[in-house]
C-alpha cells in the first residue's frame, strides 16, 4: 500500500492532468491511495468568494463563485467522454453546498464560513481527476474524505480525532482495496461530529496524505511537486539553488519550522512514529529519483536558506521599567494566541521583548491594541528576515552584505538576521 499526493499545480491544466494521469499506469506495483490537492489557484479564487460574502457582499460572492464553477465544468467537459452527464451532475451537488450558503447572511465567525466555501476546491479536482481515471479504464473509486477525517471545531486549524478516523480508514477504506487499486480522495479538509466542513491548517493535503500513511500502515508516502527534489533555497529567489538527495525527519522539521517551503512538521508526525519513508519527487521529471525523508540523519548538508519578506519588528517594552519575564512574557504569548500569530523571532532584554512577525496588518494592529494596554509598542515593517541552516562564513557574508541587521541570533547549526 502506498500513498501518492498531488499538489495543485500537478492538474491544474489538462495535459498536467494526463501526465499525472501517466504516472499512475506506469507505476501499478501496489494498491494506491490518491490525496489530491484544489487545482491550481482555485483556493485563493475560493478565498475571495468567502471574503465578498463575510464582508455583505453576497452578489460578488456569487459572481466569483460562477467562475469558479465555469472553470470546473469546462475542464469536465473535456475530459469526460462516457460518463459526462453523470459526472456533471454529481459535480452540481458540491456546488449547492456552496450556493445555499452565499444566498444567507453571515451569522457566524468568518473562518467557519471560510471552511464551508473553500473545502469545494478538493471536492471539484478529485471529482474530475476521478472522471479522468474511469475515462483510462484505471480501477479506481472515489471518497470524499469528510466521511472519514473527524476534527474538532477549530476552524481553519483543526485538530484531528485520531481514534475515530482510524475507526472508519478500518472500516471504510480498507474494504475499497478488495475492489479497487486506487482510492481517490481530498485533502486539506475534514469535518466535524456536527457535518461541518473544516480545513487542516497550512499544507494540509501533505498532513492528510501522512494521516492515511500512518493509518493505512503504507509502505511509502510520495509528494508530487512542480520541483526536482526538496531545494537548498527556493528556487524563484535563488537561481543557484541546488536538489538534496537525502533528509532526515527532524531536519526537514527544523527546515519547515524556520519557514521553508518544504514539508510541514505535522506532516513528518505520522510518518516518523511508524518510520514511513517520505518521497518528495516531480512531476514533471518523475524518473529522477527526487529526495528521500527518512529517520537516516542527514550529512553534509549543504546552506539551507531561507527568506522571509515583509517580516515586522514589534517592541513590547515595559511601561515602569519593571522586567519582561515570567508573568508579562506570558500575557503576551496569550495575545499572540489569540489573533493567531506566531513570532517568526523572538529576543528579550530586561525590559523589553522583540518580536519579528509576518506582516498581517489586521492581526498586527490586534496585537499592539491589545498588547498597548500594559506595554509601550512600537514596530517598523517591510524588513527581511534571513535564516541558514549549516551556514559558514561566505554564505552570511554574501546574503548580508550591504544589509543593516536589527536582530541577530546564531547557535552553531543556524543563523537568523533580520534586516532592512
Amino acid at each position: 500500500m502506498r500513498i501518492f499526493k498531488f499538489g495543485g499545480a500537478s492538474i491544474q491544466t489538462i495535459e498536467r492532468m494526463k501526465s499525472t494521469g501517466a504516472i499512475l499506469k506506469n507505476d501499478p506495483r501496489e494498491k494506491m491511495l490518491l490525496v489530491i490537492s484544489a487545482m491550481g489557484k482555485t483556493t485563493n479564487a475560493l478565498e475571495k468568494v468567502a471574503e465578498s460574502f463575510f464582508s455583505g457582499n453576497s452578489k460578488e460572492a456569487l459572481s466569483l463563485f460562477n467562475r469558479v464553477k465555469q472553470q470546473h465544468l469546462d475542464t469536465l467537459k473535456y475530459i469526460t467522454v462516457l460518463n459526462w452527464q453523470a459526472a456533471e451532475n454529481r459535480m452540481k451537488d458540491f456546488f449547492t453546498e456552496v450556493e445555499w450558503l452565499l444566498h444567507d447572511k453571515p451569522v457566524k465567525d468568518y473562518d467557519f464560513y471560510y471552511d464551508q466555501i473553500v473545502c469545494c476546491g478538493e471536492l471539484l479536482s478529485t471529482w474530475i481527476m476521478y472522471q479522468y481515471c474511469v475515462e483510462e479504464k484505471l480501477n479506481a473509486c472515489w471518497v470524499d474524505v469528510r466521511d472519514i477525517i473527524r476534527t474538532d471545531d477549530n476552524f481553519r486549524e483543526a485538530a484531528i480525532d485520531w481514534a475515530y478516523t482510524q475507526q472508519k480508514v478500518e472500516t471504510e477504506i480498507k474494504k475499497l482495496f478488495h475492489t479497487y487499486d486506487i482510492v481517490i480522495t481530498q485533502g486539506f479538509i475534514g469535518a466535524t461530529d456536527e457535518n461541518e466542513s473544516t480545513t487542516l491548517g497550512r499544507e494540509g493535503s501533505d498532513f492528510t496524505a501522512a494521516i492515511f500513511a500512518n493509518l493505512l500502515d503504507a509502505s511509502s508516502l510520495t509528494i508530487w511537486k512542480d520541483v526536482d527534489a526538496v531545494m537548498n533555497a527556493d528556487p524563484r529567489q535563488f537561481k543557484d539553488a541546488i536538489g538534496i538527495p537525502s533528509l532526515s525527519y527532524s531536519e526537514v522539521i527544523e527546515m519547515a519550522y524556520y519557514g521553508a517551503q518544504v514539508i510541514h512538521p505535522k506532516t513528518i508526525k505520522p510518518l516518523q512514529n511508524k518510520n514511513i519513508p517520505l518521497y518528495v519527487k516531480s512531476f514533471l521529471n518523475p524518473q529522477l529519483p527526487g529526495t528521500l525523508i527518512s529517520s537516516t540523519l542527514s550529512k553534509k548538508l549543504p546552506p539551507v536558506i531561507v527568506k522571509k519578506e515583509n517580516q515586522v519588528l514589534m517592541q513590547f517594552s515595559s511601561k515602569d521599567f519593571s522586567f519582561v519575564e515570567g508573568k508579562p512574557v506570558q500575557q503576551l504569548q496569550e495575545i499572540f494566541k489569540t489573533a493567531r500569530l506566531n513570532p517568526n523571532l523572538i529576543q528579550n532584554s530586561a525590559i523589553s521583548l522583540l518580536c519579528c512577525f509576518d506582516d498581517r496588518p489586521e492581526k498586527i494592529e490586534q496585537i499592539a491594541l491589545e498588547a498597548g494596554i500594559q506595554f509601550n509598542v512600537s514596530l517598523e515593517k517591510n524588513l527581511t528576515l534571513l535564516t541558514i541552516r549549516h551556514y559558514d562564513d561566505d554564505i552570511v557574508k554574501e546574503l548580508t552584505e550591504n544589509k543593516t541587521i536589527v536582530l541577530l541570533q546564531k547557535t552553531p547549526v543556524t543563523l537568523q538576521a533580520l534586516f532592512r
